[in-house]
């Protein structure tokens, strides 16, 4: 591989989360505008803090491949493995969700889930990028019909409409 590739978050998930979290500050503050009680104010308060670190953490995180290396940014850290280092890629597969073992070494490895966007060539520049021998054989077949995780974004739109369907009844009171 000659070029260099970036590869992020889908997109589709990291959307509708910023979304919810619009939401669920409009709904704070429609709470506390109303006089609410304090214990659903401090729920609301309580759902922003994790939903603003997943969506954080989702939109910096991105992964830098050139010839000789991959670089995994994420909030506050980042990791780099050479690919003259790499022992091997493995695959663990829980039914749509995929996740990626580089390791190079002992005590040096990445691990990539299938949540970036256009996984199936995430896998293929690894698989070529790595030396001969260290793909695993559940490896090379996941690449020739890599699956497709949407139970992420269909959950996160899912509670965009929950979060908007709430914020609508609070005004009918």
């Amino acid at each position: 591989m000659d070029q260099q590739r970036t590869f992020v978050i889908r997109r589709a998930f990291v959307m509708p989360l910023g979304l919810l979290i619009a939401l669920t500050v409009a709904l704070l503050v429609v709470c506390l505008l109303q006089g609410q009680p304090i214990a659903k104010v401090i729920i609301l308060a309580g759902l922003i803090m994790p939903l603003a670190v997943l969506f954080v953490e989702s939109a910096r995180r991105r992964l830098v491949i050139n010839a000789a290396e991959v670089t995994a940014y994420r909030l506050f850290r980042q990791r780099r493995l050479r690919f003259a280092d790499v022992t091997s890629l493995e695959t663990v597969r829980v039914r749509s969700r995929v996740f990626l073992t580089l390791a190079a070494g002992d005590d040096d490895f990445l691990i990539i889930s299938n949540s970036y966007a256009d996984f199936p060539a995430l896998l293929s520049c690894l698989i070529e990028s790595v030396p001969q021998g260290t793909v695993a054989d559940e490896t090379e077949q996941l690449a020739k019909q890599p699956p497709l995780r949407q139970a992420d974004v269909f959950t996160a739109w899912f509670a965009v409409i929950a979060m908007a369907y709430v914020l609508l009844a609070q005004f009918s009171r």
